[in-house]
């Protein structure tokens, strides 16, 4: 039972089409975290989930008491929203395993709508680019964090943005639930890596973040324009035949001994 199950995990991460989506969702879920949308936040959801100032933060950096309350806090922050894009993800993977019959014709129109999320983003299609999100946030600290991280998730799903509703695209065009939910949970971790990371070095974290907010316009652009690039990729074919090359490449290759 256990070959089986570290076999279907195997074809599940080798799959040619996953090995392309898999890089894209990461680094959507960076750009996500480096967006206007998110990073002005950071500072105030770490005090929220940490239940600690500004002060404290900086001092966590220094290896002092508050270090492993920052980092508990804000892992149980990006797994409350983690499982929430993972169950998304699963039920977009879930409804493209329903219409395999229409595989091509979803895929170019799934290119499409990555290609208008990327302008989106670009900031080419502004009504694309408001979000609601819950405001609510508990003040519990450490306890209130998982919860607080399954707000921001819900908030955010409905209308995140461009990049997240993009990882979907490719969840549906992967059509089963196990490679959505894994799609989805490595947006998640694209997302969520840099908000521990930030907690834990808050004071250099700042300094980081005054030189994104000064090349917003940047950040906007390679994001946006790798989307397009993808959603271009996918409505040309390019995407299945660069996926097919993968997939014939991972199923030839052998470990020698």
């Amino acid at each position: 039972m256990n070959v089986a199950l570290t076999a279907g995990t195997a074809a599940t991460v080798s799959s040619g089409s996953l090995l392309i989506a898999v890089p894209i969702a990461a680094l959507a879920g960076v750009v996500s975290f480096f967006s206007p949308s998110v990073l002005p936040l950071v500072p105030g959801y770490l005090s929220y989930v940490t239940g600690l100032t500004g002060a404290d933060l900086a001092d966590a950096q220094e290896g002092k008491a508050h270090r492993s309350r920052v980092l508990l806090g804000s892992v149980l922050f990006v797994l409350g929203f983690s499982v929430v894009f993972v169950l998304v993800g699963a039920l977009f993977g879930g409804l493209g395993g329903l219409l395999l019959d229409h595989v091509d014709g979803i895929t170019r129109v799934l290119g499409i709508v990555t290609i208008v999320l990327g302008l989106a983003f670009m900031g080419f299609v502004p009504r694309l680019q408001r979000e609601w999100r819950f405001h609510m946030a508990p003040t519990l600290g450490v306890l209130g964090a998982p919860l607080l991280g399954v707000l921001f998730g819900l908030g955010w799903t409905p209308c995140i943005g461009p990049t997240l509703a993009a990882v979907q695209a490719l969840a549906l065009n992967e059509a089963t639930v196990s490679r959505g939910a894994f799609l989805s949970f490595v947006y998640a971790l694209g997302l969520g890596i840099p908000f521990v990371l930030a907690g834990l070095a808050y004071q250099r974290a700042l300094g980081t973040f005054a030189w994104v907010r000064a090349h917003y316009s940047l950040v906007m652009r390679l994001g946006g324009g790798l989307l397009v690039v993808v959603g271009i990729a996918m409505v040309t074919g390019v995407y299945g035949e660069l996926a097919a090359q993968l997939q014939r490449s991972v199923s030839d290759y052998q470990v020698g001994i």
